[in-house]
Formats: C-alpha cells, sequence, structure tokens
C-alpha cells in the first residue's frame, strides 16, 4: 500500500485488492495478483480486466459466497465449477478458471456485433444463455451496473500503472 505512484499492474491490482477488501494481507494480495496476472497472459486475456473482473466478484476474497450460492474467488456455482472442472474453493483453480472462461466467453463474441468484453461479462454474470436469447447484453440492470462497474474498476487499474 506504501508503493510510490505507477509500480506497474500489479503494484496497482494490489492496491485495489487491500483497499476492497481489508481482511486480506498485502503479500496475500500480491500472490493472488501474480497468480491472476499469469492466468491472464496464459489465457490471452488483458490482466487488468481479469483483475477489475474478480475484484468486482469477490474483492478476491477466496472465501467468498454470495447470497446466490456462488462461491469463491471466481463466484462460481457449483453446476459452472464442475462443468468446467473448477474446485471453487481454491483460490488458484478459481483465478485460472475464472480467467479460462472469460477467455472462452471473449472468443466466443470476438466476432458478434457489440462488444465482445461487455458480452463476455454478460455471459459470466448473466450466463451465455441470456446473451444469446437477447442477442447481445440481456436488458437486466443488474448485468448492465455489473459491465459498468467492471469497466470502472478496469479504467482505474489502467490509469493507476
Amino acid at each position: 500500500m506504501d508503493a510510490p505512484r505507477g509500480g506497474g499492474t500489479i503494484t496497482a491490482v494490489v492496491r485495489s485488492i487491500v483497499r476492497a477488501n481489508h481482511r486480506i494481507a498485502p503479500l496475500d494480495a500480491l500472490r493472488l495478483a501474480y497468480i491472476a496476472r499469469d492466468a491472464a497472459q496464459r489465457e490471452g486475456v488483458d490482466e487488468n480486466f481479469i483483475a477489475a473482473t474478480l475484484l468486482q466478484e469477490s474483492a478476491f476474497d477466496p472465501n467468498a459466497i454470495s447470497s446466490a450460492g456462488a462461491i469463491g474467488l471466481g463466484q462460481f456455482t457449483l453446476g459452472t465449477a464442475n462443468f468446467y472442472h473448477v474446485d471453487p474453493f481454491d483460490p488458484v483453480e478459481s483465478i485460472n478458471g475464472a480467467a479460462h472462461v472469460l477467455a472462452t466467453y471473449l472468443t466466443r463474441y470476438a466476432h458478434d456485433r457489440g462488444d465482445p468484453y461487455a458480452l463476455a461479462l454478460s455471459a459470466y454474470n448473466a450466463g451465455p444463455g441470456a446473451v444469446a436469447r437477447y442477442h447481445g447484453v440481456p436488458p437486466y440492470p443488474e448485468t448492465h451496473e455489473y459491465i459498468d462497474d467492471i469497466y470502472y474498476r478496469w479504467a482505474v487499474l489502467l490509469a493507476a500503472r
């Protein structure tokens, strides 16, 4: 947290994790930031996009459980976790799984009309069935707010590095 401004993407992500989740120690935040960066690079996805999504999903809390029953850092339902062979309780698997799922959606929507990132986030939040049913971002206020929040977090991370 005391690092000078700048310092690159990892420093920006660590600062954001510690601000968003005061229960995570800075060294744990650093470890999680590196895992997220490595997962993003392995999947060929912008590391700030992955970090922003995980910040929104769980504030990088490995023990997060939503009211809908989504679990862990990547906020996987048990069905989605089973489908992608991810242990949502394992922080490394959850981060890697989230990066893989988002990369899969980005590839799927790369040639569709509209912003592939917004479509990928819609699929992650509301499910790919909702994206298909509405031929784009579904008209759910929660999904629109989710996309806006992640784009804001993404912009903050880009500006902070």
